[in-house]
């Protein structure tokens, strides 16, 4: 199918929050997410490709339930990326209700006030390759369907449940309610994630909080426990999805054993 600019610049508004939010639609830029969108049934409404994409990710397009040809300038004026792949999924929103996500869980990322798209996305890629059930974004989190986001969980926002919940003690609470321990990363804390592998061992909600000032301390106390990752060297802290990484590769580290 071929279509014209009207399609293409109705779909284009879904580069904004609002419109992301009011229509449960978001766009997924580049072939590795839209194989990741594919996968999961009723996810993709509509694939958008340019002739030489349609050539070259023949699979993709057999698996899309609609495949719809557009020029270079339509494609990129979709894409969020400098250097687009020719192919941009038009997604239906995956997130379920907070509930379903933290029951029967045993390892999941609690993401409070996290407004880079960058740290969101990675935050989900990480947790996806340390085998955890799900990812929650609370409070002022970055929209979990931001372009950058999608594209920098590399297609992992399709592989896990998301969840989102406004209040972020809500969301620890319902963790803890639903049988999970509550971990919150903090530079001051008190257990010292080398020395926490009895703790590692139980099921467990790890609580991160923004990239500039941390979890407030009404959050962190919340927790069950507040654990720091030691620095050895002369950095004064990790980044963010750095930190996730290591409290989850710790975490799915000790519950695999």
């Amino acid at each position: 199918m071929v279509v014209g600019n009207a399609h293409v610049k109705e779909t284009r508004k879904l580069s904004r929050r609002s419109e992301r939010s009011e229509r449960r639609l978001f766009l997924a830029d580049g072939p590795k997410a839209v194989e990741g969108a594919l996968e999961v049934p009723g996810c993709v409404v509509e694939v958008f490709a340019t002739t030489a994409a349609t050539e070259q990710y023949a699979d993709l397009a057999a698996a899309a339930p609609q495949w719809t040809l557009v020029d270079d300038r339509a494609l990129a004026s979709l894409s969020d990326s400098v250097t687009p792949a020719g192919v941009v999924a038009l997604c239906r929103f995956l997130d379920r209700p907070l509930g379903h996500v933290v029951d029967a869980t045993r390892l999941l990322a609690i993401c409070a006030d996290v407004r880079d798209p960058g740290n969101a996305g990675t935050v989900i890629r990480c947790a996806d390759a340390a085998g955890a059930d799900a990812v929650v974004f609370a409070g002022r989190s970055v929209d979990a369907y931001n372009p950058k986001t999608v594209r920098a969980s590399v297609g992992s926002l399709f592989h896990l449940p998301i969840a989102v919940e406004p209040d972020p003690a809500a969301a620890v609470r319902a963790a803890q309610a639903a049988g999970l321990q509550v971990l919150a990363a903090d530079g001051a804390g008190e257990v010292d994630l080398d020395h926490a592998d009895d703790l590692l061992a139980a099921p467990t909600a790890w609580l991160f909080g923004n990239e500039a000032w941390g979890l407030p301390a009404e959050l962190a106390g919340l927790a069950d426990h507040r654990v720091r990752i030691p620095i050895h060297g002369r950095a004064e802290s990790l980044n963010l999805s750095t930190a996730a990484a290591l409290c989850l590769y710790a975490s799915a580290r000790v519950q695999r054993q």
